[in-house]
């Protein structure tokens, strides 16, 4: 019998090519998180680097989105949550937010435990979404870029290809479970 690359039909991918796409979907993402992390840090959300100009999302842009989902969304208990107990309390929030994402990125972009950072991700962005999807959205904004290769990222254990999950599975076997 051949490799899995010899054996393979034409017109298919084998597990290599999916891990390296993987791969690149779990740092790329990663480094969204913690660019957005790192805006934070530095309460600095927009950058002009003379040829290119973008923003990211400090605390203040964070508590603005919040403030708005929290006021506009049709689901009363959850808004009344995050009005009530996030933004009223945002100085513990701003913190934790801030660190979480941090986790998420790094988690991500090093492969550490990168399932179980996919899942945090979901957890700080999905209540976000539902309080977000009866307000006009573009239809794309969240589902695209966050939820989408969050959920495959929380799947998939991408970090067994170029990341420490690949050291940390051949150390401590199946016991490692991203």
């Amino acid at each position: 019998m051949g490799s899995t690359t010899e054996t393979a039909t034409a017109g298919t991918i084998d597990h290599d090519v999916f891990a390296r796409l993987f791969t690149v979907l779990r740092i790329f993402t990663g480094l969204v998180w913690l660019s957005n992390a790192l805006a934070k840090v530095f309460n600095k959300a927009s950058y002009d680097l003379g040829f290119f100009s973008f923003s990211l999302i400090d605390t203040g842009s964070a508590r603005s989105i919040l403030t708005g989902a929290a006021s506009h969304t049709d689901i009363r208990p959850l808004g009344a949550l995050y009005q009530n107990l996030v933004l009223s309390n945002w100085g513990f929030w701003s913190v934790f937010l801030t660190l979480a994402e941090l986790a998420v990125g790094i988690g991500l972009v090093l492969g550490v435990a990168s399932r179980l950072a996919a899942v945090g991700g979901l957890l700080l962005i999905g209540p976000v979404w539902i309080m977000l999807w009866n307000t006009n959205l573009y239809l794309w904004e969240y589902p695209a870029e966050d939820l989408l290769p969050l959920i495959l990222l929380a799947i998939a254990p991408a970090g067994r290809c170029f990341g420490l999950d690949e050291k940390l599975v051949a150390r401590w076997g199946r016991r490692w479970p991203f």
